[in-house]
């Protein structure tokens, strides 16, 4: 009775979430998807005349994932092993632990103060691509090192003492088995980083400013650089165009179906190489 009762009541919850996910999407996606044509996506901003684009926002949200991915992973993943793997059980090892677990549950406006402070004001780099990418990066190093951490923890002891066993050494263990062993968590954790990072506004707002250069695509890591989700909070907020609405409309369905892609790009992959580590199972 209370197996069936247990069984009933979490298909009801899975099933509530299922209706609330399509309810949101619903909601999201229907007003705004009749806005994305081609001249919006890929097209300039205006600020007082209707009709403008969002595309530089939406290279620089990719601009400034892919900068602050490239700072937060090394170091994420090297203080994930180093936990799992060299750490000895002390004070200090418990210290790091508990100081990283603090650190992802800081709010993001928290980081977004932090970045305005140092990076903005006390480095001198202004509002810009490279120090909202800095930000960023401080924003998903918690997350990184917890997860690398579980992942490899999560992988069996066997692995680890078979292949020491065979000659290996520990570096090689971790490179050839471990980390093979761990990739499917290990992208799961890089997925939910990123899919966040996409999204983030708070940070960027302190941090990369509220305005485009005018070159596209810009590469130049000193220039502001208006990502979509603070492209969206400030059309709502305080722009001038008229037709502010549907661009917040359109960029809000864009923002969806961004990270809705970018996770189906990342999880499709990683679970056919989870499938070749594992012997094809």
């Amino acid at each position: 009775m209370f197996d069936k009762a247990a069984t009933v009541l979490l298909w009801g919850i899975g099933f509530l979430i299922i209706v609330i996910l399509g309810w949101f999407l619903y909601k999201i996606l229907g007003p705004g998807l009749k806005h994305l044509t081609p001249s919006f996506i890929f097209g300039k901003p205006s600020e007082v005349r209707a009709g403008g684009g969002v595309g530089p926002m939406l290279f620089n949200s990719f601009y400034i994932l892919f900068l602050s991915m490239a700072v937060s992973l090394p170091i994420g993943f090297g203080a994930g092993i180093y936990l799992a793997i060299y750490a000895k059980k002390n004070r200090f090892t418990n210290l790091i632990r508990i100081s990283v677990e603090a650190l992802s549950s800081v709010p993001s406006i928290v980081f977004g103060l932090f970045g305005y402070l140092v990076f903005v004001n006390w480095m001198g780099m202004k509002f810009s691509i490279i120090a909202g990418a800095l930000s960023l990066a401080l924003l998903n190093l918690p997350v990184l090192v917890r997860n690398t951490e579980e992942a490899l923890r999560a992988v069996p002891d066997s692995y680890w003492e078979a292949s020491l066993a065979l000659g290996s050494t520990r570096w090689q263990a971790i490179r050839k088995v471990m980390l093979p062993a761990a990739l499917p968590t290990l992208i799961t954790g890089i997925t939910l980083v990123s899919g966040r990072a996409l999204g983030e506004s708070a940070i960027l707002i302190y941090t990369s400013g509220v305005s485009v250069s005018r070159h596209f695509p810009d590469f130049d890591l000193t220039a502001m650089g208006e990502t979509l989700s603070v492209h969206l909070w400030y059309v709502q907020a305080s722009s001038l165009v008229p037709d502010a609405k549907q661009i917040a409309q359109g960029s809000g369905a864009l923002l969806v179906l961004v990270v809705l892609l970018f996770n189906l790009l990342i999880a499709v992959p990683s679970r056919i190489l989870s499938k070749k580590f594992n012997g094809g199972k």
